[in-house]
């Protein structure tokens, strides 16, 4: 086997509660992780020398700062791998929308270089390794739709039904720092319990403040609202709706309003990442 090519899934926060400031200057939360069908690919093919090459559809995205890179970076200097890759990425989710893809696509690297360089990681040692980068890696790295606390790396599995979604983005990058280093930033909403996710009041912190901030979002939310129950997710800028079927997410997609892209998936309890290895078995 010299050539992998696996799926970077998005995710959704389904709520995302901050419950306090940490004194190394994070922040604890309590959100639901969940994972979509959808998202960007990678392509991972075996070198003749130690090597790692970044190629992209995108090609401002190929530099030394691109999670990918660092993630096969530090995996082949972990494992001591004398292996090197050709990487090519197919970038389709939006950067800097709350949708999780620049660590998905570190995590789905961490994954497939595990499995081209034969280097038999347990995923405990990967999740540990991707955390480094992100509080959002182990989540992909585990590929289950998760109850999360901590900085986001706490994780418990949860089943939900499998809906609907569409996805969309507005014209605007929200800097993730930006928000949570902002004194109005909600933060002092009270802990539930693992017992409680599912009957618990939903809602996102960030949301108000973004709104305020970036008023593209809010009129977002306030187009998509009329087609169903609306909200935000992470720190933004993507909103996103559950619909009951294809059809209905369709026709709201066919009114996108001209500032933004969309698109729709269904939400999954297991990342594709994980049937797609299977297949290179």
């Amino acid at each position: 086997m010299t050539t992998i090519t696996l799926p970077a899934v998005a995710k959704l926060n389904l709520f995302l509660h901050i419950t306090g400031r940490r004194t190394d200057g994070y922040h604890n939360l309590q959100t639901l992780f969940q994972l979509l069908d959808s998202g960007d690919e990678l392509t991972f093919t075996l070198r003749d020398d130690s090597d790692i090459v970044l190629s992209c559809n995108d090609a401002a995205l190929v530099n030394e700062q691109n999670l990918v890179l660092r993630a096969a970076h530090m995996l082949q200097q972990y494992s001591s791998c004398t292996k090197g890759c050709d990487i090519y990425l197919d970038k389709q989710l939006p950067m800097g929308g709350g949708l999780g893809g620049g660590s998905s696509d570190a995590a789905t690297t961490l994954l497939g270089l595990n499995k081209l360089w034969q280097l038999g990681l347990s995923n405990d040692e990967l999740a540990a390794l991707g955390l480094k980068l992100g509080a959002d890696l182990p989540l992909f790295v585990r590929g289950r739709t998760s109850f999360a606390e901590g900085v986001g790396e706490k994780l418990q599995p949860v089943d939900l039904p499998e809906r609907v979604y569409l996805v969309v983005t507005p014209d605007c990058h929200i800097s993730t720092a930006e928000i949570f280093q902002h004194p109005d930033l909600i933060r002092d909403t009270p802990c539930i319990s693992a017992e409680q996710v599912l009957t618990a009041h939903w809602q996102n912190d960030c949301q108000p403040l973004v709104e305020r901030l970036y008023p593209i979002v809010a009129i977002t939310l306030q187009w998509l609202v009329e087609y169903a129950p609306c909200q935000m997710t992470g720190t933004g800028a993507s909103v996103f709706a559950a619909f009951p079927d294809q059809t209905s997410a369709q026709h709201a997609l066919a009114h996108l309003p001209p500032s933004c892209r969309g698109f729709i998936a269904k939400g999954v309890n297991q990342s594709p990442v994980w049937a797609a290895l299977a297949d290179t078995e």
